[in-house]
């Protein structure tokens, strides 16, 4: 129902999935998303913001089926929420102090022969999406991601790492956990721990734990870390074309990103400076003339394209994705 009504002329949606229609979309929402409620009161307030939802999203695809919007958007698990509480519950990144950004220019840019696209999922280096919950974990998952990367490059062998090592140990390196945290002070909880978990070993709970960190579990380390020049588009392309995946921040606070759904998302608003979400930056790459970075979440398979999102590259730092960007140094 959702495909038939979404491929609808806007004009027809009002009488068509306003009534009867809009319940069996609901329904079968619901049963697709595993969700249920604690009461009527929950149910109908979660069915008010869903319903907001799906009119943002079918005006939105009517206006890309007509050429407006170069992405289309969907109504996925957490479409049952308001951006409010999307930023507030899963949205973790702690803005990072002015003091971090002490590393120069990526040394190797100007030496660099860059690749015209590149895609380290074709060489293994990324990880399977994962699914934060409701957590304010990103930073977490960013982060150890961009470290995957790095072991598999040292070791051949890519092993998934524990980001819920991070949530319950690194709070003595002003990490908050669920409550969220910093990219840079993963890193500083690793350097000073000599190592974090394997995800196998220290499972994923999707909240606040004891620390139960285990050198038997130990799977991945990190003496240093590198940060890449503050906006500079161009440093951070060098660097995924020569380091790997990099741990970036961007701003996540609009719906548009919260439910997108596939193509590449370009959205001129999206301020560059109010960062507040961590993803992956796994490559990047050029579509019908349109420049992009290809970016994993971790908010599981269902968002975006299979958990990823390709965001407008070269568009003045567009979302902020190369405001903060850092790399483990093994």
């Amino acid at each position: 129902m959702h495909i038939f009504c979404a491929a609808f002329p806007f004009a027809l949606l009002i009488p068509v999935c306003c009534s009867a229609a809009t319940s069996q979309m609901w329904e079968e929402w619901k049963t697709q998303h595993n969700r249920g409620y604690s009461n009527q009161t929950e149910a109908a307030l979660r069915r008010a913001i869903w319903e907001k939802n799906l009119l943002l999203v079918l005006t939105h695809n009517q206006e890309a089926s007509a050429g407006k919007h170069s992405f289309v958007m969907g109504l996925n698990h957490l479409a049952d929420m308001t951006a409010e509480e999307i930023n507030e519950r899963l949205n973790g990144l702690k803005l990072e102090e002015p003091l971090r950004f002490r590393n120069g220019t990526f040394n190797d840019a100007a030496s660099l022969s860059i690749p015209e696209s590149v895609d380290w999922r074709e060489r293994g280096l990324v990880g399977p999406v994962r699914n934060q919950g409701s957590c304010g974990s990103c930073w977490a998952f960013s982060s150890l991601g961009a470290l995957e990367g790095q072991m598999k490059k040292k070791t051949g062998v890519l092993i998934t790492l524990s980001p819920q090592n991070l949530v319950d140990c690194s709070i003595p390196d002003r990490n908050f956990g669920c409550n969220g945290g910093f990219i840079t002070k993963s890193y500083s909880y690793i350097i000073r721990n000599r190592g974090v978990d394997s995800e196998s070993f220290y499972p994923y709970e999707h909240q606040n734990g004891k620390c139960r960190y285990s050198d038997k579990g130990k799977a991945a380390y990190c003496s240093d870390l590198h940060i890449l020049p503050q906006g500079d588009e161009a440093a951070l392309q060098a660097a995924v074309a020569s380091v790997g995946p990099i741990a970036v921040a961007v701003n996540a606070m609009l719906s548009s990103f919260q439910l997108y759904k596939g193509g590449l998302y370009n959205v001129p608003d999206c301020n560059p400076v109010l960062i507040n979400h961590a993803v992956l930056v796994v490559g990047y790459g050029t579509d019908g003339g349109q420049d992009y970075w290809l970016v994993k979440n971790s908010w599981g398979t269902d968002w975006g394209e299979g958990g990823f999102i390709r965001m407008a590259r070269n568009k003045k730092n567009l979302c902020g994705i190369a405001t903060l960007g850092v790399y483990p140094i093994l």
